[in-house]
Formats: C-alpha cells, sequence, structure tokens
C-alpha cells in the first residue's frame, strides 16, 4: 500500500465533515454570503502567503533536483493564483487585514513542521492544502447547482485538471520520500498530514464563521519617514 494511501484513509473522516460544513455547501449552491467570502479569501491571501514561503523553503531541502524544480515552481504558482483570484474577487478592497486565530494556526504549524521536522514531515504537513484542495473541488464540480454560481471562477481554479496534474506530483513526491525513509519517519509523515487536515476544517469552518480574536487591539499604522 502506498503511504498516500494508507494517509487519506486516516482523514477520510475529517474530509467528510469538511463536505458537511455551511461553506463547502453554499459553495456549491452558490448561495454563500458574499461577506463570508471575502473575509474567507482575506485570510486565505495571508495563508497563501506563507505557504508560497514553505514551498520554498521545501525546495531548499531537497535532495533531488527534480523535486526542488517541481516546489520551486509550486511557489509561484501559488503567488499566481492568489494574484488572480484575489484581484478578481476583492479588486475594490483595500484594508489592513489580520490573520484570525485558525489561519495563524495553520500557517504556524506549516512553518514549524519546515523548521523542527524532517523534509519527510514538512512535504507531508503541506500536502492536504494541495489534496483536500483537489477534492472540494472536484466534489463542488460535481455536486454544483445548475445555473450561474457566483463563486465559479474560485471552483473551477481547484476543480480543473491543471490543478489536478500539481495534486498529482505532490503526492508522487510525498510516496517517493515515505519509500526512502523509516516506518517511524512515515508514521510521523501520517500524523502531520491528519494534523494538517484538522487545520484545513478549521480554515474553512472559521470563514464560514467569520472568526475574530476574542480580544481586540487596535492597529496603528506607520508612515515611512524619510
Amino acid at each position: 500500500m502506498d503511504w498516500s494511501t494508507k494517509a487519506w484513509e486516516s482523514i477520510e473522516e475529517i474530509y467528510t465533515q469538511i463536505l458537511n460544513l455551511s461553506f463547502i455547501k453554499g459553495l456549491t449552491s452558490g448561495t454563500l454570503e458574499r461577506e463570508k467570502f471575502n473575509f474567507y479569501l482575506e485570510q486565505d491571501s495571508i495563508y497563501l502567503a506563507e505557504f508560497g514561503k514553505v514551498l520554498a523553503g521545501i525546495a531548499c531541502k531537497l535532495d533531488k533536483s527534480e523535486h526542488r524544480k517541481i516546489f520551486l515552481s509550486f511557489a509561484l504558482d501559488t503567488v499566481a493564483v492568489e494574484q488572480a483570484l484575489h484581484q478578481f474577487y476583492l479588486q475594490s478592497r483595500k484594508k489592513v487585514v489580520e490573520a484570525s486565530p485558525s489561519c495563524l494556526l495553520y500557517t504556524c504549524y506549516i512553518h514549524k513542521q519546515l523548521a523542527a521536522t524532517s523534509i519527510e514531515e514538512a512535504v507531508a504537513a503541506i500536502l492536504p492544502c494541495f489534496w483536500i484542495y483537489k477534492k472540494v473541488g472536484d466534489y463542488i464540480l460535481e455536486n454544483q447547482i445548475s445555473g450561474e454560481n457566483q463563486y465559479q471562477n474560485w471552483i473551477d481554479t481547484y476543480g480543473g485538471d491543471e490543478f489536478s496534474e500539481a495534486v498529482e506530483l505532490a503526492i508522487e513526491i510525498c510516496n517517493e520520500l515515505a519509500k526512502g525513509t523509516t516506518i517511524c519517519n512515515q508514521n510521523k509523515m501520517i500524523d502531520a498530514f491528519v494534523m494538517a487536515s484538522k487545520l484545513e476544517w478549521m480554515f474553512w469552518k472559521s470563514a464560514y464563521e467569520m472568526e475574530e480574536w476574542p480580544v481586540k487591539s487596535n492597529i496603528i499604522m506607520y508612515e515611512n519617514i524619510q
């Protein structure tokens, strides 16, 4: 059994719970409130900026040159997707956005995996962002209500063939890394994959709830002093 098969089996219940979230149901029907979607995109922008840094950091630690090239292309593609989707949906919004608790937890987790664990665990920790998004995108494409969906651009981005190729490459690299390491490390990879999947669930849920910090602070912006 490939590592990825065992990994997916370990999160099947989490994935089912993701599909049952109100946010995903709203995307599928096209009835999700725009303010909730905008909140999600703002948080996703923060997440993707950090995700891209982690992808580039992983590339620097990988041994095989072809793997390094793939992860560097992932990092560049992440920036391109962020800019395209967010400019389309948030082009008129200009404001300072603070990371929500769930967003901050997720980004800190993947940075920690990169900095303090094996390269195998770090790669396993970023895989849910690829794989779960692809599965969710495909699910929405198959189940969305016919007619115009105001979120069709987002759906097509993650449910399309181009993103599918990236996901398959990420899975293949995880399987290859797992084959070359110990059983103990393979299990640690599973643990990282499961934890990141839980954080995916938290991220979707927090977007629908438009999660805020329980304590407030004043954000002071400084101008450059010449």
